[in-house]
């Protein structure tokens, strides 16, 4: 069984989304700016080297409906070509599209995972959204916290890492480029 990981980009000051998360931003105002490393047209070696182990350590994703919601319309798939399951309170059916499906599910983090393990394999679980990585961070249920650190200050938006109580982290790589310092932690159960 692979590793279940919570993967954000966070500026200095805490935030994974800018303020007013919609569909005309969804990363909030300012937010994408979280992400220019992964997009850039000259990506820095390093950063090039932590999307790809990523992308190639992932067998399943676990999405919250927020994410899903503001997500969809641009990926226009699954955010990457694995089953993904969307956490949420709503029953819909599947939703098949071109490089996977999403698989709508309504019964907590715990069976979530249980879903999203099997599909996943030997492959790692990679958890998106910051309501659902708090939720799985505050259930125990995470092994890695990826932080893409930013040198930017939102001032305001969607915070990771805030009404957990106390959880204990142990660093366990750092990679610095010039856009981002990538900060690796395992959760200490």
């Amino acid at each position: 069984m692979g590793t279940v990981v919570l993967y954000k980009s966070m500026s200095l000051d805490g935030f994974v989304a800018g303020r007013h998360v919609g569909n005309e931003h969804p990363m909030g105002e300012g937010g994408m700016r979280l992400h220019e490393w992964m997009f850039t047209d000259r990506p820095d070696p390093r950063d090039r080297e932590v999307v790809a182990a990523i992308s190639a350590s992932v067998g399943a994703v676990v999405v919250g409906r927020r994410t899903f919601d503001v997500g969809l319309p641009h990926w226009q798939d699954t955010p990457y070509p694995v089953p993904t399951f969307v956490l949420t309170h709503q029953v819909r059916d599947e939703l098949v599209m071109k490089s996977a499906a999403f698989t709508f599910v309504t019964d907590g983090v715990a069976d979530i995972l249980k879903s999203a393990q099997a599909a996943a394999g030997d492959k790692d679980v990679i958890v998106m959204g910051a309501q659902t990585g708090r939720q799985f961070l505050g259930a125990g249920l995470l092994d890695e916290l990826h932080i893409n650190l930013v040198p930017v200050l939102l001032g305001g938006g969607t915070r990771l890492l805030e009404d957990l109580g106390p959880i204990e982290l142990e660093r366990v790589q750092v990679i610095a480029s010039d856009a981002v310092t990538h900060l690796r932690f395992r959760v200490v159960q």
